[in-house]
């Protein structure tokens, strides 16, 4: 081959299927080559490893599986589907269907999903499986209930959409209230960091220029064999963020490296082992399959911010995150691994061994992945309203040191129940009429002895179903509208929501 991308110019595949075949490849995990290219150099490392075994156990929200499901007698075309409860979409042919991972229990909600069935059906266990059709001349039957297990399914291909991101951004969250996300829970003000990605053992980042990796590479996946498919969605090699899709037979797969989670208040998903065996076919493979966690960065998110332009708050490296420790708006925060480090260790050194064996050989790429995708984004062309198209404008404030009793007459005279407290132009605190009737209650006196300080508060560019859901989590009914430097510009109330119905 010329020098072109995938070009075979230190050995080809076939050199390296015929020294697996006779016992005299040398295979080594990308933990193990990063030290032997530092022990040896690139070249001689370059010159001696035949393969790089890599890996990674995350969770993969684009993932689930194509089930056929056989006939009854009499046979039904399903327009509904559900497996223990969990929808899987049936827009196909009369009795096959797709179990996606994130799908979840119409009865257990969040907490069961569409990654916990494939768990359940990796396992051999028995899975409650519910039809319904509407009746026609060949497909007479309308329902159906019965339970399955996967090895009475005519085909159960795992088939994902988008696997293995080439890295990850880490999370942080500036506000003053815990959410909850895809990246876990962040505490508030900076209270962690979590991340996900299995850094130097990363596939993706073992090839960066994607020289190796292409349709009908053979992989390890789920604890099987599998393929890539192509590119996965959203794949954006030029910034670092490629993915793969993959499939696999799900019945050769094992609940070890396929399995079941939820985040919590956000929703399922499943944990996938997932390899790639990266052949060191030249030198510039072998330049990134020797890159060290101390060369792989990414950048911490704020996602406090609900856009999809979430601010960066630093650039770390995988090395920094793995103390375990980040320095944070001038502080230490913890930072955690949401990816198992043992486990893509332990799928790196199982794919490893089923090459010594002779039981795992390489594929040739029917076509590379390519290495630049321009990734679109949606745009909203609708007109959407914003929280300055509904909020109250002229808003009433008062001081920390105003009196109690001048204030509830206020809030009479101006039927409102949320009253801001703003000192030097600035958003200081914020009472409500519940407040001020407690307070007479208890004979209190200035405003800054019941005013609550921690706000939550909206911006006037928000969409309006934000701050409603911001006011929901919050168990508030209003919240003031402020600027970058904590002015007040209006205040959103539910009232003012419920306007948007009555247009």
């Amino acid at each position: 081959m010329s020098d072109e991308r995938g070009a075979e110019k230190l050995r080809s595949y076939e050199e390296i299927n015929g020294k697996i075949t006779s016992g005299d490849a040398t295979i080594l995990t990308a933990d193990e080559f990063v030290d032997y290219v530092q022990r040896k150099g690139l070249k001689a490392a370059a010159k001696e490893v035949d393969v790089v075994t890599t890996g990674t156990f995350g969770a993969m929200c684009s993932s689930g599986a194509f089930l056929n499901l056989g006939h009854s007698e009499p046979p039904i075309k399903m327009i509904k589907c559900w497996l223990n409860d969990v929808p899987a979409y049936k827009g196909l042919a009369a009795v096959d269907a797709y179990l996606g991972a994130t799908a979840f229990s119409e009865t257990r909600g969040i907490e069961y999903g569409g990654g916990h069935v494939l768990e359940d059906l990796v396992s051999r266990k028995d899975v409650e499986l519910r039809r319904e059709g509407y009746g026609t001349d060949c497909y007479p039957r309308k329902s159906i209930e019965t339970t399955v297990n996967i090895d009475e399914l005519n085909q159960a291909i795992l088939l994902n959409p988008r696997n293995a991101y080439e890295h990850y951004n880490a999370a942080t969250n500036s506000t003053e209230s815990i959410i909850h996300t895809y990246m876990g829970t962040l505490l508030p003000r900076y209270g962690n960091v979590t991340y996900s990605g299995a850094g130097q053992l990363s596939p993706l980042y073992k090839d960066l220029d994607y020289e190796t990796l292409g349709i009908g590479t053979r992989i390890f996946l789920g604890g099987g064999v599998g393929y890539v498919v192509g590119e996965g969605t959203q794949h954006s090699p030029q910034n670092q963020f490629g993915t793969l899709m993959v499939r696999g037979d799900l019945r050769k797969m094992t609940p070890r490296f396929l399995r079941g989670a939820t985040f919590h208040k956000y929703g399922p998903t499943l944990y996938v082992g997932l390899g790639v065996p990266i052949p060191i076919i030249n030198e510039k493979v072998a330049a990134s399959a020797a890159l060290t966690d101390e060369n792989i960065y990414t950048d911490i998110l704020d996602y406090g911010v609900p856009s999809r332009n979430r601010p960066i708050i630093k650039r770390v490296s995988y090395a920094d995150l793995k103390e375990g420790e980040i320095e944070l708006d001038g502080k230490s925060t913890r930072a955690s691994p949401l990816s198992s480090f043992k486990y893509a260790k332990e799928i790196a050194e199982t794919l490893k061994a089923w090459i010594v064996r002779g039981d795992f050989l390489l594929n040739r790429p029917a076509e590379l992945l390519p290495t630049y995708r321009e990734l679109r984004l949606l745009e909203v062309k609708k007109p959407e309203p914003r929280v300055k198209d509904i909020m109250t404008k002229n808003v009433v404030t008062a001081k920390p040191s105003d009196n109690i009793k001048d204030v509830a007459k206020m809030l009479v005279a101006h039927a409102i129940d949320h009253l801001p407290i703003v000192e030097e132009g600035k958003l200081k605190g914020i009472v409500t009429s519940w407040d001020l009737a407690r307070a007479l209650a208890e004979d209190k006196v200035r405003l800054n002895e019941i005013m609550t300080t921690k706000v939550v508060t909206a911006l006037e560019t928000e969409s309006v179903d934000i701050v409603a859901r911001r006011l929901d989590r919050h168990n508030i009914s209003g919240a003031p509208v402020v600027d970058s430097e904590n002015r007040i510009l209006g205040i959103v109330t539910i009232r003012d929501l419920a306007s948007l119905l009555r247009r």
